[in-house]
């Protein structure tokens, strides 16, 4: 073999594997978890078999936990809503799965639909909804886990956006 050939300077090609970085056992940034968040909504097979529907609450189901993370499958029917509320110190991805659901925030009103997502910071308080004619699935996934969902009253909303 020549001694200045490119395989000699450069090595085998097949043996780059040891320069690229070995892709993360768990997601670690925000783009991850939304990432995380589309291939399980993308996966019907490991959640769609698991949705219940109760007329008298929204149903939900702890579906994954990984290291400080976990994740939960919701059920909305007509009317449901969560009340305005934030997570703690937790921030969140928010993916509607099936129906369409409804977020209201102070800045606003918006309708999300199937496959539309949410990214929110700790503190981020919002309301969400089943204002439609037929029911809704999401998946929720909350870093560090869910350990608290304080609930806000519209008046003490209405006086924090007071100057």
């Amino acid at each position: 073999m020549n001694s200045d050939s490119d395989l000699q300077i450069a090595g085998d090609i097949l043996e780059v594997p040891h320069l690229l970085q070995a892709p993360r056992e768990h997601p670690a940034t925000v783009a991850e978890f939304a990432g995380l968040a589309r291939a399980i909504a993308a996966d019907r097979s490991q959640w769609e078999h698991l949705v219940r529907y109760d007329a008298t609450s929204r149903w939900y189901h702890r579906l994954r936990t990984g290291p400080g993370y976990e994740v939960w499958l919701l059920s909305w029917v007509p009317g449901q809503g969560s009340g305005l509320h934030d997570h703690g110190p937790s921030s969140g991805v928010l993916t509607v799965l099936d129906g369409t659901l409804t977020e209201r925030t102070r800045r606003g009103t918006r309708a999300l639909g199937p496959g539309a997502q949410r990214v929110f910071a700790p503190g981020y308080a919002h309301d969400v909804v089943n204002d439609a004619l037929e029911p809704a699935v999401s998946l929720h996934l909350y870093y560090p886990g869910l350990t608290e969902m304080p609930m806000h009253t519209p008046q003490c909303t209405a006086l924090a956006r007071l100057p």
